[in-house]
């Protein structure tokens, strides 16, 4: 019995356990935008996202022009492109209150792209990336660990090293810090978070000296219905300026895309997870046979005092079987159990407490006492079978 509970529990646990992590990953992609699509430098040898890393050249970055020509050519289809860029993490400190940060270089368009929620004050406009100045917008997390009060923080001044020189930054406005599956930050208290302070990208890009190009971008479709189009006609816009590149070209993939594939790669490790759970049963049930076998010995001259008596074979049949199903089957219900609570703890864990399907749960033990009918029966043939002479002579 015990290894139809370790089997049972096992594959409960871990199916419950996986579904918790599907849902958070695809919640997490979801809350990036269905209708989003990334757009960016690619290898035309090599079509990995990865692939333009430490080979390209400013002449091979997608220009401030083409995307204004873009934006321009598909306004009726396009509701925000993002540009964005990291500066790196940092610490500003008020006494002994700190905060942890990473400055993010973006443009205006980027909260509408990210679904970013403005709590006060206003996100990065036109202005800021014309002047280049020193605004930030910052996390209500930010606020907490610095200050741990209400009061107005908006126009506040602060202070981080940025490329090893300090910095003074205005905040104009504050988001409402999210944390998702994807987050690096996702197993991390409060007090140690790490949150993205928002700049404008033209004044990161002038502390970086950064090329004026840009390696990838964001675009949010205004219609959900039209992603799929969407990504043909803007791969094909932007490869039109690639067309004598020999080792660039522009790759874009929608999001909804990237959640299908993730579903699929879920759903593929769940059945993998069935099959090897599917196996740890079966030995479960070569367990239940081998027991039963050794109780068929064991009984062999109760076998025969039931047949001298009358026992028909089918009789001896059904009590070993029923023996057999009671075993697994018990061994079902308490592996159910075990799997349910391991699968809660696990999904627990990751912040997104799942309970294991029923379904899950009444196919398992349904299983395990078909196990016991299909192992029991060898065992409960060999019992019927036996000549109640040498049974009864067999003590």
């Amino acid at each position: 019995m015990l290894g139809i509970i370790i089997g049972i529990s096992s594959v409960i646990s871990v199916v419950t356990v996986g579904t918790a992590m599907s849902e958070s990953v695809s919640n997490s992609i979801a809350q990036l935008g269905v209708s989003n699509i990334l757009i960016s430098l690619q290898n035309r040898d090599d079509d990995s996202l990865l692939s333009f890393l430490g080979s390209h050249t400013e002449y091979d970055l997608i220009s401030d022009e083409m995307i204004e020509m873009y934006f321009e050519y598909f306004q009726d289809r396009v509701e925000a492109i993002s540009l964005s860029n990291v500066g790196g993490p940092a610490q500003v400190r008020n006494g002994d209150a700190f905060a942890n940060i990473t400055f993010m270089g973006v443009n205006t368009g980027h909260a509408a792209v990210y679904g970013i929620n403005m709590l006060e004050g206003r996100f990065i406009d036109e202005y800021d990336l014309e002047s280049k100045n020193f605004a930030a917008v910052v996390s209500d997390k930010f606020l907490y660990n610095m200050y741990l009060s209400y009061e107005e923080h908006l126009g506040r001044e602060i202070e981080a090293e940025l490329n090893g020189i300090m910095q003074t930054f205005t905040i104009v406005g504050i988001y409402q810090h999210e944390v998702t599956m994807l987050s690096t930050d996702a197993a991390t208290s409060d007090r140690d978070l790490r949150t993205s302070l928002f700049m404008p990208l033209t004044t990161l890009n002038m502390l970086n000296y950064a090329n004026s190009g840009h390696l990838a971008l964001i675009v949010k479709a205004k219609y959900t219905s039209d992603v799929s189009i969407l990504v043909e006609d803007t791969r094909n816009f932007f490869n039109s300026f690639y067309e004598d590149n020999v080792r660039f070209e522009i790759g874009v993939v929608s999001l909804e895309s990237m959640l299908s594939i993730v579903t699929d790669i879920m759903d593929n490790v769940g059945l993998a997870i069935a099959v090897i759970g599917g196996i740890s049963l079966a030995v479960g049930g070569i367990g239940i046979m081998n027991i039963m076998l050794v109780s068929v010995t064991e009984r062999t001259r109760e076998i025969g005092m039931k047949k001298a008596i009358g026992a028909r074979n089918l009789s001896i049949q059904i009590q070993f079987i029923v023996e057999a199903v009671f075993i697994s089957g018990l061994g079902g219900l308490l592996g159910s159990l075990f799997g349910a609570a391991l699968g809660f703890g696990g999904s627990s864990m990751l912040d997104n407490p799942t309970l294991p399907s029923l379904s899950v749960i009444v196919i398992s033990v349904l299983f395990s006492m078909f196990i016991g009918v299909t192992f029991g029966f060898y065992p409960a043939n060999k019992a019927a079978n036996l000549d109640p002479v040498e049974a009864l002579r067999y003590e």
